[in-house]
This record gives structure tokens, C-alpha cells and sequence, in this order.
């Protein structure tokens, strides 16, 4: 095998890899943990509603310890407004899972986040 044909395999679309930064890890989490919570939310089962719930507080309370971090690079107000996010989130899921209430106000946060993290959020 000669070095052109070496190159050609090499970066072939075949051979390409996608390279993820921790945006778009984040992106997708929230993205799959959103469509869960949608989902559940429409079909009315409370088990599948639970275990969505359980998740995105999961989430949430990996964002409060990353962002309560002192080496987190992020602004002092920004980690802080994500720092109460997630204790919204986990008192919100609290009254869901007790009185009823709706998810709807924790899928808005959660779409928030993710058009932040694409790009698409900003100050208006």
C-alpha cells in the first residue's frame, strides 16, 4: 500500500470519527433526558414519568457540583444562576412526584439550556 492510498483510507468519510466537545455531550444529555420527560409526561404513565424525573434530577445534581466547584471557568453569576436551577429543578420534581404538578416548567429549562448550549441562546 502506497502512502496516497494510505491517506485516502485514512481520511475517508468511512474512517472519520465525530468529535464531541463537552457542549454537545451536555446537548445530547439534556436532549434525551428532555424527550423522556416529554414523553412520559404525554402517556401518563407515573413510573415512566418517575424514572424520567430521577434522571434529569441526576443531571441537574451533576451540574451543582460542577459548577459549585472552585475551578469551574464559568462567570461567579453564571454558575450561580445554574446553581439554582438545579435546586428548582429538584424542588419542582418534588411536587410532581407529591402534589401533581407539571413538568412543563423543568422540559422549558431544560430546552433553555440546550438552545444555550447550541448557540441559539443569548440575551434579547
Amino acid at each position: 500500500m502506497n502512502a496516497t492510498s494510505q491517506a485516502l483510507r485514512a481520511y475517508s468519510p468511512a474512517a472519520a470519527t465525530a468529535v464531541r466537545t463537552g457542549r454537545s455531550i451536555e446537548h445530547q444529555l439534556f436532549s434525551q433526558i428532555t424527550s423522556r420527560l416529554r414523553d412520559a409526561a404525554a402517556s401518563g404513565n407515573f413510573p415512566k414519568l418517575a424514572a424520567a424525573l430521577h434522571d434529569n434530577r441526576r443531571l441537574w445534581t451533576v451540574l451543582a457540583a460542577d459548577v459549585a466547584d472552585d475551578d469551574n471557568a464559568l462567570p461567579a453569576t453564571l454558575r450561580a444562576q445554574i446553581f439554582y436551577l438545579a435546586e428548582f429543578t429538584a424542588h419542582h420534581t418534588a411536587r410532581i412526584l407529591t402534589e401533581g404538578a407539571t413538568p412543563t416548567p423543568l422540559i422549558e429549562i431544560n430546552c433553555a439550556i440546550m438552545a444555550g448550549l447550541s448557540g441559539e441562546g443569548g440575551a434579547k
